[in-house]
């Protein structure tokens, strides 16, 4: 089903959405700086030059120039964000308020001193009566025709050409495995049992290339430490630099985002009550440049775009493999939802049995681990539901990171009946340094349309 934007049709309002964040994002970072007086300062003193350091449009800048707020909103401005700004030129809010409404700041004044303005008039109804009074006029559409099949709301079908996910990945992200690539280790006899069971997927990948993965991993106190602690964390920004996690960063190239998709998941997700962190600029660790390197190899970029998902899996509580298998199950409807003929994989990534803390460090269970691969091919509902007690029982402290597997596999046409799957790859192997490998790979397969 198309999201459901109908609020795009309220007269005279702008809604700050996913997409109009990713459109205004520069912009409104341009107003935040303006909260230091010594940013404010060198602003006034030349604002085309300080504007100028900052990657805006020139549609942007020229709107910020001009001082036309209703522009700056239709680019991507917030109005909190844009106070700054306004507050920076010496403006009240009523004077704001005032000039994208055609007032002056002394008839605005009035207007709210005798009630505000009257809902009368300024509804969606209001509006379409209005424009069916008027001859038919060609508009444009700023924001793309994305945004206006969406607005149509949520009765209308799913169009025709969408996004298609073709596949998952499930893999280990162990840091030792990038320093080994890195070092070129890959041929020494520890290290190459590991890598040749990858051989096969860096050969599928190359026949299966998608256009964006999905990448679910989790952050080892890189990007996040105790300063905040998000469950669920989507990357909405344009790109992603690979982290200095205490030796500098791994020689790998940068993440290209891709905001569009992103902002049309983050829709989607928070719609069905997953509650998202958006982040916009953050550094990614070997949690998502180690499976990419074993996927793809060495290579000076990554040959498709890459969405950061970001689960908790170190302080407590975490999320349980339920609520992941759900949030997996949500994230196909999204990106099937999304109206562009794309191809989508989606990875988790973590795992398998291992602790790295305490007397029972270096824990391998390798029944255990197997059982769960198993399971996770032909049981993913019941396996779901194994309890936090289990995984760190049985597969080590840091064996809860499997929880994040149920993302990819809730994802898989097979779980909601319109399509089936296919193993095309099976890996495990003790140890990669601390750590047991595990591995899959499955192609999704939707049935025909009748």
């Amino acid at each position: 089903m198309a999201l459901d934007k109908s609020y795009q049709k309220v007269p005279g309002t702008t809604i700050f959405d996913a997409e109009q964040s990713a459109k205004g994002y520069h912009l409104n970072q341009f107003c935040m700086s303006l909260m230091k007086a010594e940013n404010r300062e060198r602003f006034l003193a030349d604002q085309r030059a300080y504007l100028d350091e900052w990657p805006m449009s020139e549609e942007q800048k020229q709107a910020v120039l001009d001082r036309d707020l209703n522009e700056c909103i239709r680019l991507g401005g917030n109005i909190y964000f844009l106070a700054k700004w306004g507050a920076t030129l010496g403006l009240s809010f009523q004077q704001m308020a005032g000039s994208m409404t055609g007032m002056s700041e002394e008839d605005y004044r009035d207007l709210m001193l005798h009630g505000g303005r009257a809902i009368e008039g300024n509804r969606i109804a209001d509006q379409e009566r209005a424009d069916e009074s008027q001859p038919a006029q060609p508009q444009a559409d700023p924001m793309g025709d994305a945004v206006k099949a969406a607005a149509a709301g949520a009765d209308q079908q799913a169009p025709e050409q969408h996004a298609q996910i073709t596949g998952a990945v499930f893999t280990s992200h162990v840091p030792a495995i990038g320093v080994a690539l890195d070092f070129g280790k890959d041929e020494e006899p520890y290290w190459k049992r590991v890598f040749d069971g990858y051989e096969f997927s860096k050969a599928w990948e190359q026949e299966n290339l998608p256009d964006v993965i999905f990448l679910v991993y989790n952050d080892h106190a890189t990007a996040f430490d105790l300063s905040i602690i998000p469950t669920f964390v989507l990357g909405t920004g344009e790109s992603y630099p690979a982290a200095d996690e205490g030796y500098g960063p791994r020689p790998v190239p940068g993440i290209e985002g891709d905001p569009e998709l992103a902002a049309h998941i983050a829709h989607s997700l928070i719609r069905e009550d997953f509650d998202l962190t958006l982040v916009n600029e953050m550094t990614v660790d070997h949690g998502l440049t180690v499976p990419l390197s074993l996927m793809f190899g060495q290579v000076d970029k990554w040959p498709c775009k890459v969405i950061p998902f970001h689960v908790n899996v170190v302080q407590y509580p975490v999320p349980s493999g339920a609520r992941c298998f759900k949030l997996g199950q949500a994230l196909r409807r999204a990106i099937e939802s999304y109206d562009r003929p794309i191809k989508v994989q989606v990875w988790s990534t973590g795992g398998m049995s291992h602790q790295l803390q305490g007397p029972r460090a270096g824990l391998i269970n390798r029944e255990w681990d197997n059982q769960f691969l198993d399971r996770l091919i032909e049981d993913p509902a019941g396996l779901s539901q194994t309890p936090h007690l289990e995984y760190v029982e049985e597969a080590g402290s840091e064996g809860i990171e499997m929880v994040m597997w149920f993302i990819a596999r809730g994802a898989m046409s097979d779980i909601d009946g319109t399509g089936e799957i296919e193993v095309d790859h099976r890996f495990y192997h003790v140890p990669a340094s601390n750590t047991a490998v595990g591995h899959l790979i499955l192609s999704d397969h939707p049935h025909e349309k009748e």
